[in-house]
């Protein structure tokens, strides 16, 4: 097929887009090592003069899922060099220029790194990431790219950085219209690559995401439905898991009782519903 690929391109002008949406799971999920994957798609694509643009393909693709600089690691580490996917008279260079691929060449350890050197406040860290998320309406890239720049390991799975992101996230998707407010599911769902980037699954971070939310509720004073609203989507795009609510539900944690008990009335249907579901699963 891919040797064939060059032909179809006539017909289907964005076919090394398709196929690098095809292949890009391989290396996401840890079925192929980027070295292994991107040496056996040279093997038929070299001799036509195509390797390189299917390869760029797929690092901007994994970008969207990771960062620029994740992607640019991972590159440098398999030790590919892309004289090994161009043909002898392509400029190198000028390839990478216009393929916008300088995020391999570099490991970013100039004045964005330098960022990383200095803790931020979560004050700073929620104005910072609304400003990327509701002013600049910023891509996931954009994001992954500032928190990997700005954040360290310990910083990034901090409660600090989750729940200004999540409260980030929600205030972008809350629209208060003149009679109620409402979520916009949309902006969720579009957000989802950084949520669940960063909740990783794990049901302690899923559980500051829910403090997080409690408290922008109360800070909206408290909106009727609102909560639930936002609990159906977080259920329903596996965002939050059921074990992260029930935490939530039956916390007692003192610096987060501030508006607990009205917003566990606002969902009191969401949990019945939720236990209702789970028994009927397993009586199936």
């Amino acid at each position: 097929m891919l040797e064939q690929a060059d032909d179809m391109a006539i017909d289907i002008p964005h076919i090394w887009l398709y196929l690098a949406e095809l292949l890009s799971p391989v290396l996401k999920d840890g079925g192929f090592s980027m070295r292994e994957l991107f040496s056996e798609l040279g093997k038929p694509l070299l001799p036509v003069g195509r390797a390189g643009i299917l390869i760029s393909e797929i690092l901007h693709i994994l970008c969207k899922q990771k960062s620029h600089r994740t992607v640019g690691s991972l590159w440098r580490e398999s030790g590919l060099n892309w004289t090994d996917f161009l043909p002898e008279e392509e400029d190198v260079q000028a390839f990478i220029s216009q393929q916008k691929l300088q995020f391999v060449e570099s490991d970013g350890s100039g004045s964005e790194a330098a960022l990383s050197n200095r803790l931020l406040s979560p004050e700073e860290l929620s104005q910072q990431l609304e400003k990327l998320l509701l002013e600049d309406m910023a891509s996931d890239e954009q994001i992954f790219d500032w928190v990997e720049a700005t954040l360290d390991e310990s910083q990034m799975s901090s409660s600090p950085f989750l729940r200004a992101l999540m409260t980030a996230v929600c205030k972008a998707a809350v629209k208060d219209d003149t009679t109620n407010c409402r979520v916009d599911t949309a902006i969720i769902q579009r957000r989802l690559p950084v949520l669940l980037k960063y909740l990783n699954s794990d049901t302690e971070r899923q559980l500051q995401a829910l403090y997080a939310l409690q408290a922008l509720i109360v800070a909206l004073d408290q909106p009727p439905n609102l909560l639930r609203m936002f609990f159906d989507c977080l259920y329903d795009e596996d965002v939050i898991s059921e074990d992260a609510f029930y935490k939530w539900e039956t916390s007692k944690d003192p610096a987060e009782q501030e508006g607990k008990g009205v917003a566990l009335k606002s969902v009191t249907a969401f949990f019945t519903w939720l236990r209702e579901a789970e028994e009927e699963s397993e009586d199936n």
